[in-house]
């Protein structure tokens, strides 16, 4: 293959003309790419602008959700420490309830034992006056006799008043002196009676089955005894002549 030489053609020189558009054209293409660089740089920065706005927005998001929980956090730690102030308050007001009640029944209790013992000691108060106002009784010393003819005569005419059975001391003083001279162990041993077996006894000479049906309770059982024998006797004079003192004999 054939090569072609091609002669260099040399550029005529530039005129001040041809300088002064190449200067404007770079003008030109400089602003053009100045122009174009402008809105590829607002882009960037819109670019920019839009991320560091989301970035701004999360990071944002994120401090809301930490508010948010440490508010609930806050809220629930409120409400812990109020149930705690309210449960101690109603622990407190309880304690104190029962405390007020306690010490009430407490009063009460120490007023009825006051009032208890006011009306003992009035009671004992109202006694002791009764016992002051009342006039003292002096207990009657129990009436003594003699052992002898005089005082059995005189006890046996107090059991008879007791009794009801009428009789005088003259009357029993002359019936006993007459039977058996004043003495209580006397005994008949040979008169009808003595000879069926039951002899005359004691102070009025009473034989047995007539002591021991005319006795008079309260006095011995012994026939031997003065009173005893004053009084049965007397209290058979009494059922068959009226009276001691209308026997004048034998009886």
């Amino acid at each position: 293959m054939s090569k072609k030489f091609i002669a260099p053609v040399h550029s005529p020189a530039l005129t001040k003309t041809h300088k002064l558009s190449l200067a404007g054209v770079a003008a030109l293409g400089a602003a053009a790419i100045a122009f174009t660089a402008v809105p590829a740089n607002s882009q960037a920065q819109t670019t920019t602008t839009d991320a560091a706005a989301s970035t701004t927005s999360v990071a944002y998001s994120q401090q809301q959700i930490k508010d948010v929980k440490a508010s609930v956090t806050d809220q629930l730690a409120g409400a812990t420490v109020k149930a705690e102030v309210a449960k101690k308050k109603a622990a407190d007001e309880a304690a104190a309830k029962k405390k007020a009640t306690e010490a009430a029944a407490k009063k009460k209790a120490a007023e009825q034992a006051a009032a208890k013992k006011k009306a003992e000691e009035a009671r004992k108060k109202q006694a002791a006056s009764r016992s002051a106002q009342r006039p003292q009784v002096k207990p009657v010393a129990a009436k003594t006799y003699p052992n002898n003819l005089d005082g059995w005569i005189r006890q046996s005419l107090d059991i008879m008043k007791q009794k009801g059975i009428p009789g005088s001391y003259h009357g029993l003083h002359k019936n006993i002196m007459r039977e058996s001279s004043g003495n209580p162990n006397a005994i008949n041993d040979w008169d009808i009676n003595a000879i069926n077996g039951i002899p005359s006894k004691g102070l009025l000479q009473v034989i047995p089955p007539t002591f021991a049906a005319y006795h008079v309770s309260g006095t011995s059982k012994n026939i031997y005894d003065p009173v005893a024998n004053i009084t049965a006797a007397a209290n058979y004079a009494a059922d068959k002549y009226g009276s001691i003192d209308n026997v004048n004999s034998a009886y």
